[in-house]
């Protein structure tokens, strides 16, 4: 009996800004693509995080490069460049160290991977990564001239900004609206663990983690 070909192992990276936001529809959309292609999904690496959050608070991107790293993945399949970051340094960085680990990066939006069937970099997929990850930063930076200039034209309207009166919460009451955070943090587990358990965002959880700060 002939024996069927070993299925591509990949890991699917997905990223949303709040939780109020879900991952669902990436990741469906995905693993559609995934058995259309015969891969085999090992891991799904999710984060809840802005894209111009720092590389150190990017806990699915380090998942996903410790897969590569350990020859457990061969391909990372992604929505689309902005859900990698919005910081084209990330981006890039990123994208050179699953290339030295010999793992390509596919993009479902523009259906690219970033290495060709031998294993070399696709030129096509470099230049394209450039613009990509160029015009996911631009997007940023437009929404936040937008939102300064039309703050700075409600101001010179006389409006009042900010959050309504009273609706501010004080350290202690921020605390207590949270004690499910604070009981898993103080239990020792990790910020990205307790976001997941508690279902709220890992902002939220790091507010809290900064509020307790020496309690921990």
């Amino acid at each position: 009996m002939e024996k069927k070909p070993a299925k591509t192992p990949v890991a699917i990276l997905v990223r949303v800004s709040t939780a109020k936001q879900e991952t669902d529809r990436q990741v469906s959309e995905l693993r559609s693509y995934a058995d259309k292609k015969g891969y085999e999904v090992v891991a799904v690496c999710e984060e809840t995080v802005s894209g111009r959050a720092q590389e150190t608070e990017r806990h699915g991107l380090r998942e996903v490069e410790a897969l590569a790293e350990s020859g457990a993945v061969k391909k990372v399949l992604v929505h689309e460049v902005s859900r990698l970051a919005r910081k084209n340094s990330i981006v890039h960085r990123f994208v050179e160290n699953l290339e030295e680990k010999g793992v390509s990066l596919y993009w479902h939006a523009q259906g690219v991977e970033t290495l060709l069937g031998n294993g070399k970099r696709n030129p096509a997929a470099s230049i394209m990564l450039a613009l990509l990850a160029e015009m996911a930063r631009n997007e940023v930076e437009t929404l936040s001239t937008r939102i300064k200039s039309g703050l700075a034209e409600a101001k010179k309207k006389g409006r009042k900004l900010g959050r309504p009166e009273g609706s501010t919460l004080e350290r202690s009451d921020f605390l207590a609206k949270h004690r499910d955070i604070m009981r898993l943090l103080k239990a020792g587990q990790s910020v990205r663990n307790t976001a997941k358990i508690t279902g709220k965002g890992m902002s939220t959880v790091q507010r809290v983690k900064a509020s307790i700060g020496d309690a921990l």
